[in-house]
């Protein structure tokens, strides 16, 4: 079973190794199903060592691509500044690198599912409010938690690509899990503030 999500980003990363598209690119091209592509691309590297910085471009374009799901829009639009930023070959040959292992799990666990939940517009706009609050978990300045909240994003992403409900109900369990971890991490930061840095000495 090849998944629309696997050979969309896979045909992407490619590209982008051979030639820097920009964000404006991808979106021009994949339309509505942009919002989901251009909000796995900017996220799928947090589940691997990458450079220092990206966290803020790329969470601001999530942040704010997400929040127009939320108000409903079905066309994405991101400010000039961001939409001509090019993506760096080195990154997007070291994704292709990483994408095999990620398809396979993937491809055991999504399927075209309960279509009348996948294609609901309120759904389209939850996702884009569960996405929007995962991505400000992603960008807190919590060390070593990146990988959670986007396990979360790449989730309720792939499940809207490939219209699976089921998934997408799952992923709201996994999005209000995900919530309770950061408020336990949290709450610990608040009531021992020297805790964090002794256990990651």
């Amino acid at each position: 079973m090849h998944l629309r999500f696997s050979q969309d980003i896979k045909s992407l990363l490619q590209r982008l190794a051979e030639k820097p598209l920009t964000l404006g690119d991808i979106l021009a091209e994949t339309s509505e199903r942009g919002f989901s592509l251009v909000i796995a691309l900017l996220v799928l590297p947090f589940l691997f060592p990458m450079p220092p910085g990206l966290t803020g471009p790329f969470g601001g374009a999530c942040l704010l691509l997400s929040v127009q799901m939320l108000l409903g829009r079905r066309s994405p639009w991101l400010p000039k500044r961001i939409a001509n930023y090019k993506f760096p070959r080195t990154f997007s040959q070291l994704l292709l690198q990483n994408l095999g292992c990620l398809t396979k799990i993937l491809e055991k666990i999504t399927r075209p599912r309960l279509s009348k939940i996948a294609h609901n517009p309120l759904i389209w706009r939850i996702n884009g409010l569960c996405i929007s609050w995962l991505t400000i978990l992603l960008i807190s300045p919590i060390p070593f938690t990146n990988p959670i909240p986007t396990v979360g994003i790449l989730l309720l992403t792939v499940a809207t690509i490939e219209s699976d409900g089921l998934l997408i109900c799952i992923s709201y369990i996994i999005t209000a899990l995900i919530t309770l971890v950061f408020g336990f991490l949290g709450y610990g930061i608040w009531l021992a503030p020297g805790l964090l840095p002794s256990i990651f000495k």
